[in-house]
């Protein structure tokens, strides 16, 4: 049986292309400066790396934004129906400034530890902790939350 969707979040095309646009400038710029300019061999060797990082890190965060957040009733999971979490699993919500969250986000703790798992600009999860956000605006983020928190049956914490 189809569960009903009660809110869904998908980033915006225009922050996807910021986002990996930012990324690849990074990886472009990192490694210009190890060829024109090369330092000592270790030196340029980290840059190469890190320029090299940051265009995986890029082509992980367009694969990973290509999707998008579902709520259902029963649960909070990717539209290609990989589970994130359970609503009778979580704990608690965290919206706070001080929160460590994505950008326009919020913060879940859950009950049960899960594997870790990421998807770069659009979620996290680290043990029982699941960011929800990044390049994702901020109204969706904010209405997903609310019926969050009704599901859940506990108030937001903005401290």
């Amino acid at each position: 049986m189809q569960q009903e969707i009660l809110a869904t979040v998908r980033p915006s095309s225009p922050r996807r292309w910021l986002g990996v646009g930012m990324l690849s400038t990074v990886g472009v710029l990192v490694i210009y400066v190890a060829i024109a300019t090369p330092p000592e061999p270790v030196w340029q060797m980290f840059l190469l790396v890190v320029g090299g990082a940051s265009f995986w890190l890029a082509y992980r965060m367009w694969h990973a934004t290509s999707d998008w957040i579902e709520l259902t009733e029963t649960e909070l999971r990717t539209g290609a129906g990989h589970l994130i979490a359970r609503i009778e699993d979580i704990e608690a919500i965290d919206q706070g400034v001080f929160a460590f969250k994505p950008s326009n986000g919020f913060l879940l703790k859950t009950k049960e530890k899960a594997g870790n798992s990421w998807a770069p600009g659009l979620w996290w999860r680290l043990g029982r902790r699941v960011g929800v956000g990044g390049l994702t605006t901020a109204a969706e983020t904010k209405f997903m939350l609310q019926g969050l928190s009704a599901l859940v049956g506990c108030p937001t914490d903005r401290t």
